[in-house]
């Protein structure tokens, strides 16, 4: 019963911050003298008569749902992965350099899936760095994680001017991939790839593992006490890389859908914003892998609202508008979470206060 009522209130408050963020981003359009209706109705209008619009969502939410997924696996433990856009870049390198060299020389099924377990692996080696500092010296995760991103965006910065610069070596950025390297179309007159099912699976296979294994079991223990998880014969250490093992490879994989799906070569700094994202959409979906697909194509949604109300004719709407409607939704979400917390803990307080004095 209680975790009903847990999960109803998690609905709640999510479903009135989301909401409420709504609003906001209408009542900014109606500041810049723009009328939110009529703006609101002829952006749904278009979105919704074109197949490939429609398409774009979900094509937009593919990578999110791996870095959201990055963050609340490592969540479950009570642990937090703030480089995921760092662990996305890793597994965005190493997809591209091996769609470059073996690109129309190996099979495409094969090259795919060497890809895939590539950019896991880097992924996984940015993220069980950060386990390792937690787990040997008992470092901030937070720190730790935040400060490798700026390592790897560093990396990639300088073999975007050297090794992987495209031929003429005028921008940073690298040559376009062979065709036989992309991901498939599975929605013919759109761009949604076959990374979208692949993220599916990736987050149906990590609620398998957190609710039904006996790995999942150690990590949720660690999370919600350490110290008596260690008393149970757990080892915490070995929890920490593991779980930043795991998330790093997630958000790696997020690299391959977006190189090998979308964007068919490595820009500098693309993407910027889809660690941070991941994370409130991790948030959104209390950490829950099944929730994180909904909440990502939510936020593919908004994403795809953004950028149509932009191109409407007519209007003056900046091409900023579309992080700024999801950033503020993300904050009405943290806001409601930490209010959540708040009035749960002064429940629970109020129960405790109630069973001592019966």
């Amino acid at each position: 019963m209680a975790e009903r009522n847990t999960s109803f209130n998690i609905i709640l408050y999510n479903s009135v911050a989301v909401i409420i963020g709504l609003l906001i981003s209408t009542g900014l359009l109606a500041f810049m003298k723009i009328n939110p209706f009529d703006i609101v109705a002829r952006t749904l209008s278009k979105i919704f008569a074109d197949k490939y619009n429609i398409g774009e969502i979900f094509v937009k939410a593919t990578p999110l749902i791996f870095t959201s997924l990055a963050f609340a696996f490592t969540y479950k433990a009570n642990l937090f992965n703030i480089g995921a856009q760092g662990q996305f870049y890793a597994g965005s390198i190493a997809a591209v350099s091996l769609s470059l060299l073996l690109g129309g020389r190996v099979p495409r099924v094969l090259l795919i899936l060497i890809v895939f377990i590539t950019s896991a692996l880097a992924g996984a080696l940015v993220g069980g760095c950060i386990g390792i500092a937690k787990a040997k010296r008992n470092a901030n995760e937070f720190l730790v994680s935040m400060m490798s991103t700026y390592i790897v965006n560093a990396v990639m910065d300088y073999l975007l001017r050297t090794a992987l610069q495209e031929t003429k070596a005028e921008y940073m950025q690298t040559d376009a991939i062979v065709p036989q390297s992309y991901l498939s179309i599975i929605i013919p007159g759109t761009r949604v790839h076959s990374g979208f099912i692949i993220a599916v699976l990736a987050a149906i296979a990590v609620w398998i593992i957190l609710d039904k294994t006996i790995l999942g079991f150690r990590i949720r223990a660690v999370g919600m006490n350490k110290h008596a998880a260690e008393l149970g014969g757990i080892n915490t250490k070995l929890i920490f890389v593991i779980s930043f093992l795991i998330a790093g490879g997630l958000a790696g994989m997020a690299g391959v859908t977006e190189i090998n799906g979308v964007q068919h070569m490595l820009l500098r700094n693309f993407n910027s914003s889809i660690g941070s994202f991941g994370i409130g959409i991790a948030i959104l979906a209390n950490a829950n892998p099944i929730g994180c697909i909904f909440a990502s194509i939510l936020f593919g949604f908004l994403n795809v609202i953004g950028t149509t109300m932009g191109r409407l004719p007519g209007t003056a709407i900046p091409a900023s508008l579309v992080e700024l409607i999801e950033g503020i939704v993300m904050t009405c979400v943290i806001i409601a979470t930490a209010l959540r917390v708040y009035m749960g803990g002064k429940a629970e307080k109020q129960r405790m206060k109630e069973g001592g004095e019966a």
